[in-house]
């Protein structure tokens, strides 16, 4: 039996339903764009080899004068007075013990966060090659980092009680995440919840200029730097700068700075807010924006990546963060 050959489908429509293109809005010229948070990330983001060389020369040329200029202070003091001399030596040698002790905090910082990194890295080759052993020493390592954190006592003892039962490197791992990450997961989401909601305060009402920028700025550091600390990082002041500019790095790299689908609804909320005023429009833009560097500061900080647990998303985080600001969608309606 052949089927009856198939014919084009035609609508007819009448003239009053014909859209007529001038009676269409106009596109808004002024949309959103977070203008705070592309700054911040331009002055965050790594310097080419040139550069780096300039900052490096200057520096060290600086380094220099301060030091030969403290020593013929010194000296000369000497000459004129003993006494003096030697209060002078005094605090030059009191001056360069406290910037080696500061020297080697931010050293021990940064081998906080490249010992997170590292254990990512061994985790993820665990889970991959399905090594039990290697999954075991993994969890040994979470707990010794964790063992004194108060908000981590019951999920270590639910560890303890359920890890000789598991015999599976992915289940082990999966298992540890829950039941150690969780509550640091979540004292992490209100970091960047409040970092968010504060760098959206005060875009949208502070009108000096660049100061919606150095609070982007700061704030975005800041809450890199709890994040790292949370995850038992512990960066200083030198560390979080560099977390911060790896951050934003990788950001402008994956082109996770643009407005996409993830930010729809947030762009959208901002538009309307921007009827009444541009600068709310910003705030908005500018704290979903921050809520992302927030969220992809915790997969560079967390130790295990998100696998049993779901990564938070950027528009829930947006919501909670931001709620109030943006309107609802049958308000906006």
């Amino acid at each position: 039996m052949t089927e009856p050959p198939r014919k084009p489908l035609i609508l007819e429509l009448d003239e009053g339903d014909v859209a007529d293109p001038v009676l269409a809005e106009p596109v808004p010229e002024d949309v959103p764009q977070g203008r705070a948070m592309l700054a911040a990330a331009s002055l965050a983001r790594p310097r080419s080899a040139m550069t780096r060389f300039a900052l490096w020369a200057f520096g060290a040329l600086f380094s220099f004068a301060l030091s030969v200029a403290a020593w013929d202070f010194v000296t000369g003091l000497f000459d004129r007075s003993t006494i003096l001399g030697w209060i002078a030596f005094v605090l030059l040698a009191a001056a360069v013990l406290a910037a080696a002790l500061m020297a080697l905090r931010e050293w021990t910082a940064y081998a906080r966060l490249m010992r997170l990194d590292t254990l990512r890295q061994q985790a993820d080759a665990a889970r991959a090659g399905a090594d039990l052993k290697a999954a075991r020493r993994m969890v040994a390592a979470l707990t010794r980092i964790y063992g004194n954190r108060a908000e981590t006592a019951w999920g270590r003892a639910r560890l303890a009680e359920r890890e000789s039962e598991v015999l599976d490197a992915d289940a082990l791992l999966s298992l540890a995440e829950t039941e150690l990450l969780t509550p640091l997961d979540a004292l992490a989401r209100a970091e960047i919840e409040g970092a968010a909601r504060q760098v959206a305060m005060v875009t949208a009402l502070v009108p000096l200029a660049l100061a919606d920028v150095a609070t982007a700025l700061f704030a975005n550091m800041r809450m890199i730097r709890r994040i790292a600390e949370i995850y038992g990082g512990r960066s200083g002041a030198l560390g979080s700068w560099g977390l911060l500019r790896r951050v934003f790095s990788h950001l402008v790299a994956t082109g996770a700075l643009a407005l996409t689908d993830d930010l729809i609804g947030t762009v959208a909320g901002g538009g309307v807010l921007s009827k009444l005023s541009r600068r709310f429009g910003e705030g908005v833009v500018n704290g979903a924006l921050t809520a992302r560097v927030g969220l992809a500061a915790m997969d560079l900080c967390r130790p295990l990546a998100f696998v049993a647990v779901e990564r938070p998303s950027t528009s829930g985080t947006v919501s909670r963060a931001l709620a109030g600001l943006v309107p609802r969608r049958g308000a906006a309606d």
